[in-house]
C-alpha cells in the first residue's frame, strides 16, 4: 500500500479565491487544482486527459482530498481554470518557489519570454499568450512569470517580474528587449548586478561598443584593461568554440555612457560563438553591458546561464509537456494552466534519483504511485 502524499504543496494556493459563486458547488478548489498537478505530472495535457487520469486515480486520490462528489468532469475543470485569477494563482507557485529555492551570491536569474503559439483564438480576436519567465540557471527552475498585456510587448512587465523576486547577490540577465536604463537601474535597486544584450535597439550604443572591440582587436587592446577566455567544447558531434573579451576601462566607459544613465556600469563585453558540425558552421558576434567587473570567465558564463532558459525551460516545456500545441485558451484558462506545467516541471527538477529527461519522469511517475509521491514531497 503506498503511503498518502502530504498535501503540503496546497498550503501555498490556500489563499485562491473561488470564482465560483453558485451554493451548488460540487468541488472543493483545491481538490480540482490537486488533481490538475497530479495528472499533468503524470502526463496528462488537456482537461479530457486531467479527467481521465482522476478517475483512473480516484482511490489514490480520495487518501488525501475530499472529493465530496468524485472527480469532476473535464468541462468543470477547463471551467474553473478559465475563472481562476491567474495572478492569484501564479503568486501561490511564487510562494511554494520562494519556499525551496535559495539563491547564492553569483547566481545567475536569466529573464526572457516565450508565445504560447496555439493560444490564440482569432475567432474571438484573442491573441497568442505570451508569458516572460524569470529562470535560477544553477537550480533548474522557473521562478516567476507574468503574463504580457495583449497587444503589448516583453518591456512593461519585467520590472513587474522583477519586483516579485529576492535577486540580492545575483546576477540578472535580460536578453536585447529588456536592454533599458530603467531595468538595469532596477536590477541595482534590488541589490543584483546585471548582463543586458545589446543590439540594434540601442543602435548608437550598440555602433559604438562594436568599434570599440574592433578597434581594441585591432591593436591588441593596448593600453586598455582588459580580459579575454576562450573555451572549445564537443557534444553530440558538434564543436563550439566560445570567445569572449571584455574591457574594464573607466574612461571608455564614461565615454560610452556621458550621461551615466546605465547604472553603475563598469564593463563591456563581447562574445564571438562558433559552432561547426560536420561541413556546416556558423559564427555569431554578441555585445553586452555589464555592472560587473571585466572579469571575461564570469560574463561569459552568466552569458552561457542566460540560454538555459531556452535550452532547459522553453525547449522542455514545448518538447516534454507540448506547450506551443495546446489549445486551451477559453479565459484565463492558458495562463493558469502554464502556472501548472512550470510548477510540475519545477517538482520534476526537484527529484534527482531518476536520471531520465521530464517526459520520461512524466511516464514513471503516472506507473508508479510511489515515484509520484516522490516527486510531490520534492
Amino acid at each position: 500500500m503506498v503511503p498518502p502524499p502530504t498535501p503540503s504543496i496546497l498550503a501555498y494556493f490556500g489563499e485562491l479565491e473561488d470564482p465560483r459563486v453558485s451554493p451548488a458547488t460540487r468541488h472543493q478548489l483545491l481538490d480540482i487544482v490537486a488533481i490538475a498537478l497530479c495528472a499533468i505530472l503524470c502526463g496528462a495535457d488537456p482537461w479530457v486527459e486531467v479527467e481521465a487520469f482522476g478517475r483512473a486515480k480516484e482511490a489514490w486520490l480520495r487518501t488525501f482530498l475530499g472529493l465530496p462528489h468524485g472527480i469532476p468532469s473535464h468541462d468543470t475543470f477547463g471551467r474553473v481554470f478559465a475563472a481562476l485569477d491567474p495572478e492569484q494563482f501564479e503568486a501561490g507557485f511564487r510562494s511554494w518557489v520562494a519556499a525551496v529555492v535559495e539563491l547564492t551570491a553569483g547566481a545567475v536569474v536569466a529573464v526572457d519570454g516565450k508565445t504560447l503559439r496555439r493560444s490564440h483564438d482569432r475567432s474571438q480576436g484573442k491573441a497568442a499568450l505570451v508569458l516572460v519567465s524569470a529562470w535560477a540557471e544553477a537550480n533548474r527552475l522557473t521562478l516567476g512569470q507574468v503574463a504580457v498585456t495583449p497587444g503589448s510587448h516583453e518591456i512593461p512587465v519585467i520590472p513587474t517580474l522583477l519586483q516579485q523576486l529576492t535577486l540580492g547577490g545575483c546576477i540578472v540577465t535580460v536578453d536585447a528587449a529588456g536592454c533599458q536604463t530603467a531595468i538595469a537601474t532596477q536590477i541595482r535597486d534590488q541589490g543584483a548586478d546585471y548582463v543586458l544584450a545589446l543590439k540594434e535597439n540601442q543602435a548608437t550604443l550598440h555602433e559604438a561598443v562594436a568599434f570599440l572591440f574592433a578597434a581594441g582587436q585591432r591593436d591588441a587592446f593596448t593600453g586598455l584593461r582588459h580580459d579575454y577566455q576562450r573555451t572549445v567544447e564537443k557534444n553530440h558531434g558538434r564543436l563550439e568554440v566560445r570567445q569572449v573579451w571584455t574591457v574594464e576601462e573607466p574612461h571608455l566607459i564614461a565615454y560610452l555612457d556621458p550621461a551615466s544613465a546605465w547604472p553603475a556600469q563598469r564593463s563591456v563585453a563581447m562574445v564571438v560563438a562558433e559552432r561547426r558540425s560536420g561541413e556546416a558552421s556558423s559564427r555569431e558576434t554578441r555585445y553586452y553591458l555589464s555592472s560587473l567587473p571585466g572579469d571575461a570567465a564570469t560574463i561569459g558564463a552568466a552569458v552561457r546561464g542566460h540560454w538555459g532558459i531556452e535550452n532547459r525551460l522553453h525547449w522542455v516545456l514545448d518538447i516534454a509537456f507540448r506547450e506551443d500545441d495546446s489549445r486551451v485558451r477559453q479565459g484565463h484558462a492558458d495562463q493558469n494552466l502554464a502556472v501548472l506545467r512550470r510548477l510540475a516541471l519545477n517538482l520534476l527538477r526537484q527529484e534527482t534519483t531518476a536520471k531520465m529527461g521530464a517526459k520520461a519522469k512524466r511516464l514513471r511517475a503516472g506507473w508508479d504511485p510511489a515515484y509520484l509521491l516522490k516527486i510531490l514531497e520534492g
